[in-house]
């Protein structure tokens, strides 16, 4: 998952020690899942680099990228955007280990470089605690999912009640408002028949 954020300046620090800034561009917070390939490194790096979301030069909104504008991108991971909650504590087991996910952002910041322009694309110390301030513009907010991430498990367990429902559905047999859309419509009466409870009843409709 990518949240892209359109901003003024971002700047973070490790205390008082600055370690990358960036002026008008997009600043981009990056979680890592375990189950991210390639596929979602090209995928994000294409949104990224291609999300219009600057004006043009007639004021025109939403009309240009951050490669169009020639602006800077900073590109911070944050394995807390795989946040899963059990109840109200927050689970990361969703996010990739460290020791996996630091050569694979290293991987996106090369693969960001090689798309655009290597100084224009800023990184910083993976791992750290830092304190990283942000000056959104507009604001704007933008929300990245690559179509090979899996699923909220919410959304998940959702789908599969939904599943197990059908099926007990199905080895029950037909509901019962299908068997009375299914059942017969009665014959008319055959004036000549003999009357029973029938026409007792029909007798009785016409009183």
């Amino acid at each position: 998952m990518v949240i892209a954020l359109k901003v003024l300046i971002t700047s973070y620090h490790m205390g008082e020690v600055p370690i990358s800034s960036i002026g008008r561009g997009l600043c981009v917070l990056l979680g890592i899942s375990m189950e991210d390939t390639q596929k979602d490194v090209d995928y994000m790096v294409r949104k990224i680099l291609n999300l219009r979301l600057f004006d043009d030069e007639n004021g025109r909104a939403w009309s240009k990228s951050v490669m169009d504008k020639e602006y800077e991108v900073l590109c911070v991971s944050q394995f807390t955007l795989q946040c899963i909650l059990k109840g109200n504590k927050p689970d990361f087991h969703a996010a990739m280990p460290a020791e996996l996910s630091q050569p694979f952002y290293n991987n996106i910041l090369e693969h960001l470089r090689s798309t655009y322009k290597p100084e224009m694309i800023k990184g910083g110390q993976f791992g750290a605690y830092m304190q990283v301030h942000i000056q959104n513009d507009g604001p704007v907010t933008i929300e990245l999912v690559s179509p090979s991430a899996p699923m909220d498990p919410k959304q998940l367990a959702k789908q599969e009640k939904q599943q197990q429902r059908k099926e007990k559905q199905r080895s029950k047999g037909p509901s019962e408002s299908g068997r009375e859309r299914a059942a017969p419509r009665p014959r008319a009466q055959d004036p000549n028949a003999s009357s029973g409870a029938d026409g007792d009843v029909s007798s009785e409709r016409e009183t």
